[in-house]
């Protein structure tokens, strides 16, 4: 069977952190209102710190929602690939917090993913030292290292990468798990 890498946050569930954001501010932002992948950098820095302690209180996996589609087409490819899910679960703002982050992210997706064997999770940061036959992934530069398909999952922080880009790195867009069924599973 193919190695098929699959990385969670913005792939297999998405909308956790923005929705943290806007019950902490009390404001309606929308993932595009991010200027950058780290959507907590919508967070004013005289708050910050208050910022730290509201999210090391709160389980971020709490606010999420599955991507459409993701489990029924998550089962179909377990069927046909050797999947991991490979996740980063180092807090940027906090490192400290990590360790809560691995835990909640554990919780998740065995609650969510339960025909995905526990043992199969990756908690990684730096993606391309694992050798993958497939990988997808919302981050360009983690879809670094050796794979024959890289498919660029669509996220707020990634729509205007152009088409000419896509191609130099030979990476796939694709919007949906419909769209990664028609190209896995042909």
């Amino acid at each position: 069977m193919k190695k098929l890498i699959v990385d969670m946050d913005d792939v297999l569930c998405g909308k956790g952190f923005i929705r943290m954001i806007n019950e902490f501010l009390e404001t309606n932002y929308q993932e595009e209102d991010a200027n950058s992948y780290y959507i907590n950098d919508l967070i004013p820095k005289e708050k910050f710190s208050e910022w730290l302690q509201f999210f090391a209180e709160k389980n971020v996996y709490d606010y999420v929602d599955l991507v459409d589609d993701v489990q029924e087409v998550m089962r179909k490819l377990n069927e046909a690939y050797d999947i991991y899910i490979a996740t980063s679960y180092v807090f940027r703002d906090d490192k400290q917090l990590s360790g809560k982050s691995l835990k909640d992210k554990f919780e998740y997706l065995y609650k969510n993913f339960p025909f995905i064997n526990p043992e199969k999770y990756i908690f990684i940061t730096n993606k391309e030292m694992i050798k993958a036959d497939i990988r997808i992934d919302d981050s360009i530069q983690k879809l670094e290292g050796d794979a024959e398909i890289k498919l660029l999952f669509t996220a707020y922080h990634n729509v205007n990468i152009s088409e000419e880009e896509l191609k130099e790195k030979n990476l796939i867009r694709v919007n949906d798990w419909k769209e990664i069924e028609k190209i896995l599973l042909k």
